[in-house]
This record gives C-alpha cells, sequence and structure tokens, in this order.
C-alpha cells in the first residue's frame, strides 16, 4: 500500500491525514493544537506539525506530503533564516489603516487589476505596511516572506536558522494569490507593491518560488528530522486546499463553516471586484477560487450557546423549535468586527426584540440564520464574478449539526448538500501530494452525509437585509 500524507496547519489546530493512494481511505490521524491569538511565534506551528505527524505514526511508510495553511499569515525572516517577529494572523485587524492607506495610494480598481484583490485587514500586504510603519526596525531586517504553510513546508524539508537557504522557500498560486502583492492571472509577484508595503526597495527580498500544481522538492540533503525519500508537494491555503480535497468542479459552491466563514467556487474565469468584496484568488489545479470570507462564523454558535447555557445539540434542537424567521428576531454576528463587509471595527446587534420574539428557541434560531446570510450574502457576490451556482456543499463542525443542515436549505435557494465530516484541507492537501508523487490527480470519493429537503424561505434574507441596510 502506497501512503501519501496531507497536512491542515490552521487557527487552532495543526491536523495530519495519512490516505492510501488508491483508493483515498484515511488510514491514520494526527492532531496538535496550536496556541490562541492574532499573533503567534511560527515556532510553535512547527512544534505542533511535529507533533500532529507522531501522532499519525510519523511518515516512515509514507511517499509524499503536501501542507495546507491558513492563509495571508506574515512570516518574516533576516538573512540569517529567524524570525523576526511573531507572525501576524489573517484575523489580526491591527492593520486595517494600512489597508485604507494602500488602496488610497495606489487605488482598488488597480489592486483588483493587479492582484485579483482589493486589500482589507487580513491580506498579508497590509501587514507589511503596518510593520513598515509600526516597526521600522523589524520592515528593515526582513530578507523574505513568506506564508505559514510555505515557512512550514520550508521547515519541513529541512531547512530553518540552521539551513538558512531563504530561496528554498516555495508556495503555490493558491496561496500566494492572498498576498496582495501576487498577479493569478500572470502567475508573478508584483514587487511594486510589495515595495509600497515596505516602503522600500523590495527587489532583493526573497519570495516563495511558486511551484506547478503537480511540482514538488526533496528534503535536504544531510536533513534527518524525516525521510529522505518523501516528495514534498507545493502545498496550498486552506480554501483550496478544502475545495480540492471535496473535488469541487464548475456548478460546485463551498460553504466553509470553521473559524471564519467563506464561500468560493471553482471557475476558468478570474475576479477582479474593485469593491473588495469578492477576493480573487486562485485554485489548487490552475483555475480560480473567487471567495468571500467572513471573520464570524462557528464561534457565533459557541457565544450563543454559552450566553443560552447549552451545548451545540441543545442549541440546534432548540432553533428547530422557532419557525423560521425567529419570530423577526435578528442577530448581526460581527462579534470580532467584520471583514465582508469590511468592518474591523463593528460589533453584534441583536434587533427585533418584542415579548414574543424574546425566547431561547429565537434567540438559538435567529443565531443559525445570521450566521447563513451573512455566507448567503457571499455565494450572491461570487456569482456576480464568474462563478456558477447549481449546488452548495457545506462544510466544517458547525454543518454536520441537524439544525444548521436544515436552515441552510433555506437560507440557501440551492440543493444543499452535507458531505461526511473530515478534515477537507488535509484531506486536499493529500490529494496534491498523490498527484505531485504520480503525475494525476486522484479520484477519490466524497461521502455525503445529509442532503436536506430544499426549503427556501426568502422572509429570513430579508429580515436579514434590513437589519445591515
Amino acid at each position: 500500500m502506497t501512503l501519501v500524507a496531507g497536512v491542515d496547519s490552521s487557527t487552532q489546530s495543526c491536523k495530519v491525514l495519512i490516505r492510501d493512494l488508491s483508493s483515498g481511505v484515511i488510514v491514520r490521524v494526527g492532531r496538535a493544537t496550536h496556541p490562541v491569538g492574532t499573533e503567534v511565534d511560527p515556532e510553535q506551528w512547527w512544534t505542533a506539525l511535529q507533533d500532529a505527524i507522531a501522532d499519525a505514526g510519523g511518515l516512515a511508510d509514507v511517499a509524499a506530503i503536501a501542507i495546507g495553511g491558513q492563509q495571508h499569515g506574515m512570516v518574516i525572516l533576516d538573512s540569517a533564516g529567524r524570525v523576526i517577529r511573531p507572525a501576524l494572523l489573517w484575523n489580526d485587524t491591527r492593520s486595517a489603516a494600512a489597508a485604507t492607506a494602500l488602496i488610497a495610494e495606489v487605488g482598488a480598481s488597480a489592486l483588483a487589476a493587479r492582484t485579483g484583490s482589493v486589500p482589507v485587514a487580513s491580506i498579508t500586504i497590509t501587514k507589511l505596511r503596518w510593520l513598515a510603519d509600526a516597526e521600522p526596525p523589524n520592515a528593515a531586517m526582513v530578507a523574505a516572506v513568506a506564508l505559514p504553510h510555505d515557512w512550514l513546508t520550508w521547515r519541513l524539508r529541512g531547512f530553518g536558522p540552521d539551513n538558512p537557504v531563504l530561496t528554498e522557500l516555495v508556495t503555490d498560486r493558491s496561496d500566494a494569490s492572498g498576498t496582495g502583492y501576487f498577479n493569478p492571472s500572470t502567475n508573478t509577484y508584483d514587487r511594486d507593491l510589495l515595495s509600497r508595503a515596505l516602503r522600500r526597495d523590495a527587489d532583493d527580498i526573497v519570495l516563495p518560488t511558486v511551484l506547478r500544481p503537480d511540482e514538488s522538492r526533496t528534503i535536504a540533503v544531510g536533513s534527518t528530522a524525516f525521510p529522505a525519500h518523501l516528495v514534498v508537494a507545493a502545498g496550498a491555503g486552506d480554501n483550496a486546499a478544502a475545495a480540492f480535497g471535496l473535488g469541487a468542479s464548475t456548478g460546485d459552491v463551498v460553504v466553509s463553516i470553521g473559524t471564519s466563514g467563506t464561500v468560493f467556487g471553482v471557475t476558468d474565469t478570474p475576479a477582479h471586484d474593485e469593491t473588495g468584496t469578492v477576493a480573487g484568488f486562485a485554485d489548487v489545479a490552475g483555475g480560480f477560487l473567487p471567495l468571500v470570507a467572513t471573520l464570524n462564523a462557528a464561534r457565533i454558535l459557541d457565544a450563543t450557546a454559552r450566553l443560552l447555557g447549552v451545548d451545540h445539540t441543545e442549541l440546534g434542537q432548540l432553533a428547530l423549535t422557532a419557525e423560521p424567521g425567529s419570530s423577526g428576531l435578528v442577530l448581526v454576528p460581527y462579534f470580532e468586527g467584520e471583514r465582508t463587509p469590511n468592518l474591523p471595527d463593528a460589533t453584534g446587534s441583536l434587533l427585533g426584540l418584542t415579548l414574543a420574539s424574546a425566547t431561547r428557541p429565537n434567540l438559538a434560531r435567529a443565531a443559525i440564520e445570521g450566521l447563513l446570510c451573512g455566507l448567503a450574502a457571499g455565494l450572491d457576490a461570487i456569482t456576480t464574478h464568474g462563478v456558477v451556482a447549481t449546488r452548495l456543499l457545506v462544510i466544517g463542525g458547525a454543518a454536520q449539526n441537524p439544525a444548521v443542515a436544515a436552515i441552510a436549505a433555506q437560507v440557501f435557494d440551492l440543493p444543499v448538500v452535507i458531505p461526511e465530516a473530515t478534515e477537507y484541507v488535509a484531506a486536499g492537501a493529500a490529494r496534491q501530494a498523490a498527484w505531485a508523487l504520480v503525475g494525476e490527480q486522484p479520484q477519490w470519493p466524497v461521502a455525503v452525509a445529509a442532503e436536506p429537503s430544499p426549503d427556501f424561505r426568502a422572509t429570513i434574507r430579508e429580515q436579514y437585509a434590513a437589519a445591515t441596510a
């Protein structure tokens, strides 16, 4: 049996799936936690990756591996391969003012044309401008800029402070397309934008080499951390890896409910949304992945369950006892600011409180409806930028809650499919590793957990739209 491994280095944890090359069956799994926060020492990711690999039984019998990782995080290295400062994560909003400044300097239309996206606080380029303004000495030391998955791939291959070959940094176009200084249509870095961000000439700064989706690299000579035979694929950004793990194709739109919420679909058409709502990212396989992201997703349900003193199962049961529309109660769940719409300083609101609507079931349902309505607005946006939507694939732990599945069929006017729960980012990374190993994409089946009957209720979206107008 030939085995391949996929990694998901997410905001909260590191997961490893080891799969059979021929069938895609998951053979072993491993997991390790990440620290909480919006900035993290990357060494903690590296420790978690090693722990998760060990928890999965190691890589001695694995032929190939790829790493999927949270997008946008800023990992900056000096000329000796050392991390200069803790990495800023995608959900660190301190660079909101930097995003505004870059848009004012370059223009939203020009940025969308050059990179596919208008930067918001989550995008790497804004974090680099924040660095230049807030920590000039650190900005002056930057010799290389990487994303979390780039840096972890580099470390996995045997590079780092003890072997600081910066030119061995590699990435793929899906993750590069989320930096704000890469053009996914031409597959080239925009060094002028990088220079603007850092307020210095960036021609000498090392950026990861963008590999083809079937391309790979080897373990460094002399490295003993992992087997020398291991084929290391390019890896990917987390959303692109999830789409690849699902086998998403034209007509499929993926809604992912994790720490953040995302809506994205595979298309051959690049997106250039100068409003900044839709990010024109690339996918794993050579196409495009127009995407809308929200900062607030599964933790909306965490907070509501905590407020009501119930677990997630009980929250769903409560929600299903309320009528669609929650008797007019609307939760606008901007608990941590918001990325889409771009309101980094916003807070949540509860509207429509009356003696009739102020019930536990209505609040439980309003939380789920608010979560899904924010994502439905994202679906509206990506369909105006080349995405054909005929089926909705809803993933993430929250999707397995029967209430979320049932209410999704009421919020979205599309057939809803709930794939069986698994780590789809790691699954997609494993599929990419298999592609790099054998030269063709494996066709692994995706199991379905539920297909709720279509039950569209327009009033839910109408109430939410009125509350957010």
